[in-house]
């Protein structure tokens, strides 16, 4: 296990898990850790022993969200940039999971809306609040939320600071599964049992064309999808998922 700021690192099995951990505040989120959740999600995506990446939080909350105080100590043009660090989810080509409970804020809510995966204790409140600070969402919640759960509902959302339970984020699409909090860790292990079947290849391809060509017209999100197609032709992955289903065994998948 590795200590960063306010969060930590621990590799086993093929899983990274980032969990964020600043007792007694609600694992606030410091400007460091930005830059350190960044560059280790950077790193986890050039390492070939890890097949997929977690994100959670310590105790009973994912995060309250960051360092407000923080926020008057750096100047306008570092705060416009500051969506890049929270994006390094997306970046990553490995699948990343979000395991959220608890308090999901302000850039802890954009943190988890960066993954491809969210999975919530039915004890999850979900919010972006920072229009009850006289801001709004700085690091992609205005935008991501807005792809993902249509402008209307985003406005209702952030233009009220408004909370949203499990139930609610499950109808809206903005979590894949509800269990009870003593549930969270088992149903986070088996998506990432069902991942771990998978091709790594393949699904690195997957969140590239799907996370690039979400907004693009139709036509460019096809030539996208069949250039990736033809490509994933050439694999030894995808051989040995056809050769593996003629023969009527389980594939063996390496990444290449």
């Amino acid at each position: 296990m590795t200590a960063h700021d306010g969060f930590t690192v621990e590799t086993a099995n093929g899983v990274a898990t980032i969990t964020l951990d600043v007792p007694g505040k609600l694992n606030r989120v410091s400007m460091e850790a930005r830059d350190e959740l960044a560059a280790v999600f950077e790193q986890l995506g050039r390492d070939d022993a890890v097949r997929a990446v977690v994100i959670g939080g310590a105790g009973e909350t994912f995060t309250a969200g960051g360092d407000v105080a923080a926020f008057l100590e750096r100047s306008p043009e570092e705060l416009s940039r500051l969506a890049w660090n929270v994006a390094a989810p997306e970046r990553c080509p490995k699948p990343v999971v979000a395991a959220l409970r608890g308090y999901v804020f302000g850039v802890g809510l954009e943190l988890a809306l960066a993954c491809d995966f969210r999975i919530a204790a039915d004890d999850l409140q979900l919010a972006l609040p920072e229009v009850k600070l006289g801001m709004i969402p700085g690091s992609g919640g205005t935008q991501r939320l807005a792809r993902l759960i249509g402008l209307g509902r985003a406005k209702d959302v952030i233009m009220r600071g408004r909370r949203i339970g499990a139930a609610e984020a499950l109808a809206l699409g903005l979590v894949t599964e509800v269990v009870g909090p003593a549930e969270l860790e088992g149903a986070v292990r088996r998506l990432l049992e069902e991942l771990a079947e998978l091709s790594p290849l393949a699904l690195a391809t997957a969140k590239r064309v799907l996370d690039a060509a979400y907004d693009a017209p139709l036509h460019v999100g096809l030539e996208i999808e069949g250039l990736a197609y033809g490509m994933l032709r050439m694999s030894d992955d995808f051989r040995e998922g056809v050769e593996a289903f003629v023969e009527k065994r389980k594939p063996k998948f390496r990444g290449r």
